[in-house]
């Protein structure tokens, strides 16, 4: 071995020459130099193991962990076989050495690390430094940050200790976390949380003790569990009478199993912060005798103590908090007797046995009910509509059959932001709701306002807490499209959560932003009452173009098939306002899930990216049942870096399939900002 200063040295590009020969020799010398150290390094970590002579598939696989790589089981299983020369299920170090490069010595990563070494061996820091900014649009990136970088991911300490990296080092840099599709900012709460909590789009769950479908299914404080662990702000707990004066949770008139009222808020109390630091919204929906309503306030007394909201912040007494001033704490929805006034004018008083009535109107509000119109007022404009309003008195709207129910004043005292109100009509909220009302909206009856009175009914979400919920016709737990409800300003879109497949993913993926908090800012155009913005018209909004190249996949899942025959495609889906929503997709790639090829490049304009998902969906096509999923990752458009990017992927039902993912390159820029 050669003096190691004298080695290292060899590494640096020299500034002198003596010509073309005295340069061929330098590169030769620096090729030979760098070979030395990689064999060093690679040797190292290596050589311990194979002590004993040959190693097996298990520890084959130990050994690429310990390298900082994983290869999928089948995957491994696979190429183990195929540099296994002698088939008996042990392999020699010169073999291994073979593995190691077909998983990490990508030709397309190999491919982007020659065209900026000047060598092929090696990249200097100013290349590097070329690199981050040429390709992965990383401009604040001074020659300390370069250097964090070479000292993180670059292995061989002699390339380490020059300020250069390997591709050794290079692809270990491409595979970390850094160079994932979604923005690293983006994994943390960003976004101007002190906002009213009208302002936000909130994660939320429909009967959410359910964990199959509505009928006949299990509840089970598993629902709960994982929705919080996901970051879901707002739960539904469906309450009866239960025996021995337990109130019980269930899907009422149904088979579903039931569960102790008091075990689910136990459980919430327990997972509720786990995820996110900003207020949960716990969505009652009371069937309880009064007498059991009293239990229900007792128990949330007595679990959730100081973290429950009993009564108005000093600083919002007409007017939402903000997720910033509500943060730690728990919010019951349900119905309410009185005022936030006459609420805190009874705190502390003994509450036991009052009970109160209120009228609520007969019949389901979710289904085919029409919204109560004003004859002419739809013609009028907004400035003159807000007076011509003042004219109507609450008997002018047509009244609905009622009946009268009774709820105990200890449960009524603990609602006090999210007060359930009854949807009448976009013009009787105008006139008639307060700051701390919110309405419930079946999806029917949602989306056919959405379609009518799309303008109204973003002026009403600016103003009001508004959820939208399955129609009850979805006994299988299905869920609706969420994007079109989002695009209006509701803020709680609530979904059956136990049910897989592109709504949830479009849930998972538009939640990832703002650090995972439950809470995303709704953009300006949805929270300006100055704004005419409606999901049909993007004329004057500012439009980005988007250009992604798919380069290729790293180990994609597999089939469940038997008969598959390991083919896969690639479909990029865009979903937003209408104008938005659009598909694309790869040519097939035949027998190769480990490393399909693609080189393929896509382009979008997004019209309103503010409201845009992306969908990154792994198939493998098929004639009778159709493409079946293998994998697939969602996210929304202003979170993606641009860039050489790895994709992670996900399964249908949301588990990781690490080291499975798609290898892209990516850029965009906005029309107007040019940014």
């Amino acid at each position: 071995m050669e003096n190691t200063n004298e080695s290292q040295e060899t590494l640096l590009p020299q500034r002198e020459s003596t010509g073309s020969v005295g340069i061929l020799s330098q590169h030769l010398l620096i090729q030979r130099s760098h070979e030395k150290f990689e064999a060093k390094w690679f040797l190292s970590k290596i050589q311990e193991e194979f002590r004993g002579g040959k190693i097996d598939l298990l520890k084959t696989q130990k050994l690429l962990e310990k390298l900082d790589f994983q290869c999928n089981e089948y995957h491994m299983k696979q190429i183990f076989k195929d540099n296994d020369r002698q088939g008996k299920g042990r392999i020699t170090i010169e073999e291994f050495r073979a593995i190691y490069r077909i998983i990490v010595h990508r030709e397309e990563m190999m491919e982007i690390f020659n065209t900026y070494s000047e060598n092929r061996k090696i990249l200097s820091e100013s290349s590097l430094v070329r690199f981050l900014m040429q390709e992965q649009y990383s401009f604040d990136r001074s020659r300390s940050l370069t250097s964090q970088l070479i000292q993180k991911y670059e292995p061989i300490e002699e390339v380490k200790k020059v300020q250069q990296m390997s591709f050794e080092g290079f692809v270990r840099y491409m595979c970390s976390p850094e160079c994932l599709l979604f923005k690293e900012e983006c994994k943390n709460v960003y976004q101007d949380m002190t906002r009213p909590l009208n302002d936000y789009f909130i994660s939320s769950s429909h009967n959410t003790y359910l964990i199959s479908d509505q009928l006949v299914g299990p509840s089970d404080l598993w629902g709960y569990v994982s929705a919080l662990v996901k970051g879901c702000r707002c739960l539904e707990i469906d309450c009866w009478d239960g025996a021995q004066n337990e109130p019980i949770v269930y899907h009422g008139y149904t088979l579903t199993s039931k569960l102790m009222f008091k075990t689910v808020i136990q459980a919430i109390k327990k997972y509720a912060f786990m995820a996110s630091d900003y207020p949960v919204v716990l969505s009652l929906e009371n069937h309880c005798s009064p007498s059991q309503q009293e239990i229900m306030a007792g128990i949330l007394q007595n679990t959730f103590g100081e973290a429950l909201l009993s009564d108005m912040l000093d600083e919002f007494q007409d007017t939402l908090p903000s997720p910033e001033a509500l943060k730690f704490k728990i919010l019951i929805k349900n119905k309410k007797i009185g005022t936030l006034l006459e609420t805190r004018e009874r705190k502390g008083s003994d509450k036991h046995g009052q009970v109160e009535e209120y009228e609520e109107e007969v019949g389901d509000q979710d289904e085919e009910e029409e919204e109560e119109d004003i004859p002419f007022l739809p013609r009028v404009s907004l400035e003159k509509e807000s007076d011509l309003l003042k004219t109507f008195t609450p008997s002018f709207f047509k009244k609905r059959k009622t009946r009268k129910v009774k709820i105990a004043l200890a449960l009524s005292d603990l609602v006090i932001y999210t007060k359930a109100e009854r949807f009448r009509s976009f013009q009787y909220s105008k006139l008639y709701q307060q700051f701390n009302e919110n309405n419930s909206l079946g999806e029917s009856q949602a989306r056919r306002l959405s379609k009518l009175k799309a303008q109204e009914f973003i002026f009403h979400t600016r103003k009001f807490l508004t959820r939208i919920y399955p129609k009850a016709m979805r006994a299988d737990s299905s869920n609706f499209n969420p994007q079109e409800f989002w695009n209006i300003g509701c803020q709680m879109v609530a979904l059956n959560f136990q049910t897989p497949g592109l709504p949830m993913d479009l849930q998972n993926g538009k939640f990832l932003d703002n650090g995972g908090s439950g809470y995303i800012l709704k953009p300006l155009f949805l929270r300006d009452h100055k704004t005419d913005f409606t999901p049909t018209s993007t004329t004057d909004r500012e439009p980005i173009t988007l250009s992604i190249r798919l380069i290729s996949g790293i180990q994609l899942p597999l089939s469940s098939s038997p008969t598959s025959k390991a083919d896969t495609l690639v479909m990029i889906e865009v979903y937003g306002v209408p104008s938005d929503h659009v598909k694309q997709q790869t040519r097939v790639i035949r027998k190769n899930t480990f490393s399909p090829r693609w080189n393929e490049t896509f382009t979008f304009v997004v019209h309103v990216p503010e409201l845009a998902l992306i969908r990154f969906v792994v198939e493998t096509p098929g004639l009778l049942a159709g493409n079946e999923l293998l994998g697939q990752y969602t996210l929304p458009v202003l979170c993606m870096n641009r860039g050489y990017r790895r994709i992670p992927l996900f399964s249908r039902t949301g588990e990781s399939l690490e080291p499975s993912s798609l290898f892209v390159y990516v850029w965009y820029i906005r029309e107007e900002s040019g940014t």
